[in-house]
């Protein structure tokens, strides 16, 4: 039997529940963000991109994560599943193929310009990005749709950026891609979903089972009542009608492209 690296998989655990650090300190309280405290990475094509190096773990060492025997990103889960559930709601509209090469760039060659017409380009490329600035190197993950033929497909692309003080490296290759027919990448985020949300419901039992721990203020009607409303945040997200104004778009990055492209025409320096 031949194992198959999965195309896009979300991988977590959370921090013990006697060990996740209340928010606050003269008044100490725990809620449903506070407690997904833990670890997470994001594996795409067989690759760990948030798998940080040796080297880093090496250097960073107790002063990380408490010094948890894990080379991943520990952060509270939450970030990441909301992070991905809000890429589901506005980056699975498919790209027209004449927009697709923009779609796919990290860091196209803008002209930045403060002008209203420019806006509506920035927004639909921004979307695309799976957020991660609140890490101290973020990685950008990019991720866009395209349907052409009979082929639906959704494309990830990463590329690690350089720690200006040498301290933060990652272990997985420094860019890569890898394209996978959409229903594999709804099928990833869902088990996210499915995951998260049974950790937490069983997290959620054990508090309302032992209590919170002594000077821990937290609201368990409230904690019940939020979890209830994140199990609907997925569904919200691909029920999302998404009419992008591909003109308008077309006509903001055409706007935001034409310096560059005018410069390199007439062989001059292409603006940074």
């Amino acid at each position: 039997m031949i194992d198959t690296v999965p195309a896009i998989r979300f991988r977590f655990g959370l921090t013990p529940l006697d060990q996740v650090e209340p928010w606050g300190r003269e008044q100490r309280s725990l809620h449903w963000f506070g407690l997904t405290d833990g670890w997470y990475c994001v594996d795409l094509g067989g690759h760990e991109v948030l798998r940080y190096s040796e080297r880093t773990v090496r250097e960073l060492g107790s002063d990380r994560d408490g010094g948890r025997p894990h080379p991943y990103v520990a952060y509270y889960v939450a970030r990441l599943w909301e992070d991905v559930v809000a890429l589901t709601s506005e980056a699975l509209e498919p790209v027209p193929q004449d927009l697709v090469d923009i779609a796919a760039e990290t860091s196209p060659d803008w002209t930045w310009l403060e002008v209203p017409e420019a806006e509506p380009a920035l927004s639909w490329h921004s979307a695309g990005f799976l957020y991660t600035d609140y890490l101290r190197v973020a990685p950008h993950i990019r991720c866009w749709r395209t349907v052409a033929g009979g082929d639906d497909t959704v494309t990830l692309s990463w590329q690690h950026q350089p720690d200006p003080e040498g301290v933060i490296s990652f272990a997985g290759p420094q860019a890569g891609r890898v394209a996978m027919p959409t229903g594999e990448f709804v099928a990833a985020v869902t088990e996210l979903d499915r995951a998260l949300l049974a950790a937490m419901d069983r997290r959620i039992g054990e508090l309302e089972a032992a209590g919170p721990m002594p000077g821990v203020e937290v609201d368990m009607e409230r904690l019940r009542r939020e979890h209830r409303d994140r199990a609907t945040w997925l569904q919200r997200a691909r029920d999302h009608e998404r009419n992008t104004d591909w003109g308008v778009v077309r006509a903001g990055a055409r706007m935001m492209l034409a310096p560059a492209q005018d410069a390199a025409a007439d062989g001059g320096p292409t603006p940074g």
